[in-house]
């Protein structure tokens, strides 16, 4: 157990990967989708400057849509492994569409509510072998830049649909740096 700045206890980091993973957790593979609405519009807006500036779509990491997940996971062979779910709780639509998917609901975990708090959601998608995440959420953004700093790979927030209608990255992980392109979250 730790102490904020203050000396008041807080939970333990590992909580959420714990009461997801209990003792695998040390060999466990899984990918993290955090999906965060950002208060409905305020979260399209954002979403809509970050993608003027760098080419993501403007709503496809708000809406989690299962062929978005899959366009990620499927290429990498992360469709067998589980997928956990953190979120602000504010679009249970998404969580909704994932679950009912063929392919993706069959794997998907929720951290438990007694679980999942920031610093345990942090950990666990910080510790996942890929990440999906919002580029308008500084959570999200938090956790790739903590990700990179660490030498991982696999973070997926900039996408876009080609020409053919499919999904892929349209900015690499330097975008997450680049002042230019984040300068709503500075």
């Amino acid at each position: 157990e730790g102490r904020d700045g203050v000396g008041k206890e807080v939970n333990d980091m590992c909580s959420g990967i714990d009461s997801v993973f209990g003792n695998d957790r040390e060999t466990a593979i899984y990918s993290v989708i955090h999906s965060r609405s950002l208060e409905g519009e305020p979260g399209f807006k954002l979403l809509r400057n970050v993608s003027r500036k760098s080419g993501c779509d403007p709503v496809g990491a708000l809406e989690m849509t299962p062929g978005y997940i899959k366009s990620i996971l499927s290429p990498l062979g992360m469709l067998n492994y589980p997928i956990v779910f953190i979120t602000d709780g504010q679009n249970s639509e998404v969580l909704e569409r994932l679950q009912n998917d063929p392919d993706i609901g069959p794997q998907l975990r929720l951290v438990p509510e007694e679980a999942s708090w920031v610093g345990g959601d942090i950990t666990l998608a910080i510790m996942s072998n890929v990440f999906i995440g919002n580029p308008a959420s500084t959570f999200s953004g938090f956790i790739a830049k903590s990700r990179l700093a660490m030498g991982f790979g696999h973070n997926y927030l900039f996408r876009a649909k080609n020409d053919q209608g499919g999904w892929m990255t349209i900015c690499g992980d330097d975008c997450i740096f680049d002042r230019s392109i984040m300068v709503s979250m500075y």
